[in-house]
């Protein structure tokens, strides 16, 4: 059920997006007069799944869920047919509209998946707020033997990243892997350390990249999952003093004792009702005793109401901030050390992760507010890849455009042909490498 759930998000959100996108291509087109022969969600290599002919034009539905096209009359396009470029132009056709004309019908797919990801964005700050978890630069932090690679100590407060001061955790972690310095309070002293690319590489190789850096708070029991543990006397709101004699202050330093004594007797203290009180608790040959404090990490959550006003600029604030971290993560992509690439997936990968909400009792449903921001990640994300000027894509058509507005005349019809051509070769064997990344990665059980 978890699987066809995220199945179907995944294809609702990009039906979503590509609809609208060929949508911004398609509305233009008509209003410049025109032809569009076809709108197609996916593409349709020898047979559509169904399809219907209204007026001028065939919408139909592929069956190759890769993206979707409209095939607008006198334009070379992915379906290199070049047979109709070969007779004069008609008034109707792209190849006849004015340069001006023929670029607002290129930029308007990236157009409308650009505001689409303002809209998204905007309804979600004004309808659910945004909740973050902040930490004000004395709050202690736990750092994990990938954190200290790159360079943190124990004790370190964290003052700025590569510059600038950061208090959202859910930012702080992603701004340190991509950050080339970092500034912390280290026993009275400020001092500033570059990141050490080893450390960042540890970090991609952990199922959470980004699990490296937590706030410590102390440990208090939330939950408790294992029977032997209960039978023990440990219950919930215990707050956890000391371990095998060691005094312990944080939840995390609880963690580190319990995993250095796997299979054995734990002797411990517990604070309850202003009371001690001494414990043995079993531990597993996981490591393990089947408890949870995350709850307490709700103290440091906030959440912020925007006014439907304020709402219109924090969408757009928030799509610049979406697409501006994607871009960055190009840096651990390509860094030799880090090789981010390793973590890059297709389709496969994202209906993998994509969100679910689980329940108590176990069931699983659609987390639509994690669901309307993946589609507006997404969606700022297309909008950005589709102007890269690469022949296949938007960008390598308004790039031809934009040329022949600044010289005066149109880049000859065979350079146009042959460019396609390069480009959708490029692109098919770009999307052949992801999806084999994908399968691979399955097949080797690292997926």
């Amino acid at each position: 059920m978890e699987l066809a759930i995220k199945i179907f998000q995944f294809i609702l959100s990009i039906s979503i997006l590509v609809v609208l996108h060929e949508l911004g291509h398609f509305l233009p087109a008509k209003w410049f007069k025109t032809k569009v022969e076809k709108f197609y969600l996916f593409f349709d290599p020898w047979f559509s799944i169904a399809k219907k002919k209204i007026g001028e034009t065939e919408y139909g539905i592929g069956w190759l869920p890769f993206g979707g096209y409209v095939k607008i009359a006198g334009m070379v396009d992915e379906s290199m047919d070049t047979e109709q470029l070969k007779q004069p132009a008609q008034p109707w056709e792209f190849r006849a509209k004015p340069a001006w004309q023929r670029l607002i019908i290129m930029l308007g797919g990236v157009t409308v998946n650009f505001f689409l990801a303002w809209l998204i964005y905007g309804c979600l700050s004004y309808f659910n707020g945004e909740t973050s978890f902040d930490s004000k630069g004395n709050t202690p932090m736990h750092y994990t033997h990938i954190a200290k690679a790159m360079g943190f100590e124990d004790g370190d407060k964290i003052l700025k990243v590569d510059g600038k001061v950061q208090n959202n955790l859910d930012k702080l972690s992603l701004d340190i892997l991509l950050s080339d310095q970092v500034t912390v309070l280290r026993k009275g002293k400020e001092v500033t350390f570059n990141t050490n690319d080893d450390g960042k590489a540890l970090a991609f190789k952990d199922e959470n990249p980004k699990a490296f850096l937590t706030p410590r708070y102390t440990a208090v029991i939330d939950s408790i999952f294992n029977p032997k543990t209960a039978e023990a006397g440990l219950k919930v709101g215990d707050q956890v003093v000391s371990a095998n004699g060691q005094k312990i202050n944080y939840y995390d330093e609880f963690k580190d004792v319990v995993g250095k004594n796997v299979g054995k007797d734990l002797n411990i203290e517990v604070l309850r009702g202003g009371n001690i009180m001494p414990l043995t608790i079993p531990v597993s040959k996981e490591g393990t005793i089947g408890i949870a404090s995350y709850k307490q990490i709700e103290k440091f959550a906030t959440t912020q109401h925007f006014t439907f006003g304020q709402s219109i600029g924090r969408g757009f604030t928030r799509s610049i901030e979406s697409l501006t971290y994607q871009i960055k993560q190009f840096k651990l992509i390509f860094n030799k050390k880090v090789q981010g690439y390793k973590k890059v997936g297709g389709p496969l990968a994202i209906i993998k992760n994509m969100p679910v909400d689980k329940a108590k009792d176990g069931s699983v449903s659609i987390d639509w507010t994690a669901f309307w921001s993946f589609t507006a990640m997404f969606s700022v994300w297309l909008a950005f890849l589709n102007l890269i000027p690469i022949p296949g894509l938007d960008g390598g058509h308004v790039i031809f455009t934009l040329y022949e507005m600044i010289v005066g005349k149109p880049v000859p019809q065979k350079v146009l042909e042959n460019a396609q051509m390069i480009g959708v070769i490029f692109l098919l064997g770009l999307m052949l490498l992801i999806f084999g990344n994908d399968i691979f990665k399955i097949i080797t059980d690292k997926f």
